[in-house]
């Protein structure tokens, strides 16, 4: 029954789920924000991106990674183009703390990159600072990553103290920050700070300002050495529009706005966290921390590659080199020991791949005016603009060959197999020819229940439709074509059939195929030809040629199909190919012929 709430078209039915438990976010966090300017705003640029799966992914891993695995992620990063990079938590374990002196090491040796800068995370303890610092002697662009969770149950259940007790522990402890930077060595280099709010998401919008505002004055925010806020949405609790208001709300009224980068860094519990990080940085946001491929506690942080790849889909430069998504896949899941989806945006291995018929259909014809459009233009395929349906970006951006777009098995239509045979074996089905193979690929792929590779699929063509005419029931030997005369064209050859029995035929017609049909007929074969198509299977004089050709045999309609280097054994094999596949007995002229001897 339609109620003022369920329109009939909606019957859905209350859940046993307890959702009565949880609080609307509205009733957890106040939103002052009433104008917002974010919804009208366009990306332009890139913010500042900074991988942190050497500390936050690696917190989130089974097995942390140690010196070898974080090395050759770090090396990584820096290839890519990633100027700033968190590399550990040096306090929470040997190993990052090793691994942080290591890299104190290459500068050493003259092999760390001189703009890259090193970005350290510590907790608001005294001991665990100055450990931290203990790990960037001698590195000499530093950021040192302060946190501390501020929101009303963390405050509550974890540290125990009043919105002035956590206040108070965060100002000593970037006060004790401030002070141990001063003491480091001035040798070229800089040291900035970071702080982080943890749970920024869910803290008073008044508290954090307070506090941020704060840190930013201890910390002396200046054009020389601004500072980081960075406002994490540590436990995704409401849609992403919530999360730009908070973060606009931020940049409006932080103190020495201009001396403020202003970064976030989104989980993704709701599956949002890419969403989050889009609006933050249309709502003021300069600098966004997250990992390739959204490794992280839980859910995952948000995805620096579907991040920085939707700002190029856009027409926007990511800043970032993702032109060999395998090669940084490979790197990602050797060092984190866990796969990408096969369907993760972007860097999945089924992404840019079609199974539809009606996917498959688009993007062939796509492709095919893509590569027209290029030549208009005069340009490289690879420089033309971009418009193919179905694929937001051109695969070979990210290295990725057109030979995996579509592929056939039992969902796939005319155009996928079709697509398959022209790029992999230089096969152009003619237009009326594709919807008969493609019945014949639906029924053996729903058979087997698999996909099918592009050689089963040559082979099944070629059992199909070359195999007939070529060592089929019926086969033409000794044949020999003639014209005696301008426009009058002769048939002679031997028709065979597989038992043996052979008989001499000859026929006369206006071209090499009537003539054919003509010496068929007399042996009691008659083919009506509909439709007849050639083309060359690939560039140049000793091309193959492929002869299609549409018959009425016996009343029957079949397709044949003839491949040869010559254009004439290419049309006599297809005429073949149609008659064996009409699959009759022994035709009427050459049954008297047998009785006869």
């Amino acid at each position: 029954m339609e109620t003022a709430t369920t329109p009939f078209w909606n019957p859905q039915q209350p859940s046993p789920m307890p959702s009565h438990r949880y609080r609307n976010v509205f009733d957890r966090v106040d939103v002052p924000l009433t104008e917002r300017t974010w919804p009208g705003n366009r990306f332009e640029r890139a913010p500042l991106w900074v991988p942190v799966d050497l500390r936050d992914g690696n917190q989130a891993l089974a097995e942390p990674m140690d010196t070898a695995r974080k090395t050759k992620m770090f090396d990584l990063f820096v290839g890519m183009g990633y100027k700033e990079i968190e590399v550990a938590y040096p306090s929470a374990s040997q190993t990052d703390f090793d691994f942080v002196r290591s890299l104190a090491d290459r500068q050493q040796a003259g092999t760390l990159p001189e703009d890259v800068t090193i970005s350290v995370f510590t907790p608001a303890r005294p001991e665990l600072i100055e450990r931290t610092f203990e790990s960037v002697a001698g590195l000499p662009n530093v950021l040192v990553h302060l946190y501390t969770a501020t929101a009303p149950a963390w405050r509550e259940l974890v540290l125990r103290g009043s919105r002035s007790d956590v206040k108070a522990l965060v100002a000593d402890a970037a006060e004790l920050v401030a002070k141990l930077a001063e003491r480091r060595p001035h040798r070229g280099g800089r040291i900035r700070f970071e702080f982080s709010p943890e749970v920024f998401n869910l803290t008073e919008p008044d508290y954090v300002l307070e506090v941020c505002d704060r840190v930013t004055e201890i910390w002396d925010a200046c054009a020389d050495r601004p500072v980081v806020h960075n406002l994490p949405a540590t436990v995704e609790v409401a849609t992403p529009n919530i999360y730009a208001d908070q973060i606009e709300y931020m940049s409006r009224h932080l103190a020495r706005r201009e001396h403020v980068i202003l970064s976030v860094h989104p989980h993704n519990d709701r599956g949002t966290g890419v969403a989050c990080a889009e609006l933050a940085v249309l709502a003021g946001a300069q600098r966004v921390e997250g990992c390739l491929f959204g490794n992280g506690e839980r859910t995952g942080n948000v995805d620096l590659v579907t991040l920085g790849l939707n700002l190029h889909a856009q027409g926007v430069d990511p800043m970032i080199d993702f032109s060999d998504i395998d090669a940084i896949k490979a790197v990602v899941e050797e060092c984190n020991r866990i796969d990408v989806h096969p369907r993760h945006p972007y860097g999945g291995e089924l992404v840019y791949t079609a199974f539809s018929g009606t996917h498959q259909d688009a993007i062939s014809k796509g492709m095919a005016h893509h590569a027209a459009r290029a030549a208009e233009l005069g340009v490289a395929a690879s420089q033309a603009p971009w418009d193919v349906p179905y694929l937001p970006i051109d695969p070979a951006d990210v290295g990725r060959s057109y030979e995996g777009v579509i592929r056939v098995n039992s969902q796939s239509g005319k155009g996928g197999m079709a697509y398959l045979l022209r790029t992999y074996y230089g096969i152009d089905l003619p237009k009326e020819f594709q919807p008969g193979f493609s019945k014949v690929v639906q029924r053996t792929t729903d058979e087997h229940g698999r996909e099918m590779e592009p050689k089963a699929l040559w082979e099944l063509f070629r059992a199909t439709y070359l195999a007939p005419g070529e060592d089929g029931e019926w086969t033409l030997t000794e044949s020999e074509f003639t014209e005696p005369a301008p426009g009058e064209h002769r048939a002679s050859a031997v028709l065979s059939r597989a038992d043996g029995f052979q008989a001499r035929i000859t026929g006369s017609g206006n071209g090499p195929l009537s003539a054919l049909t003509a010496a068929l007929a007399e042996a009691g074969i008659r083919i009506e030809v509909l439709d007849y198509a050639q083309q060359a299977v690939k560039a140049g004089v000793d091309s193959a040629a492929a002869c299609y050709i549409k018959c009425r045999v016996e009343g029957r309609e079949v397709w044949g199909v003839g491949l040869d280097t010559s254009v004439l054994t290419a049309t006599v094999r297809a005429a073949m190919s149609a008659v064996n596949q009409a699959a009759f007995g022994q035709p009427p002229m050459m049954a008297s012929r047998s009785a006869g001897r």
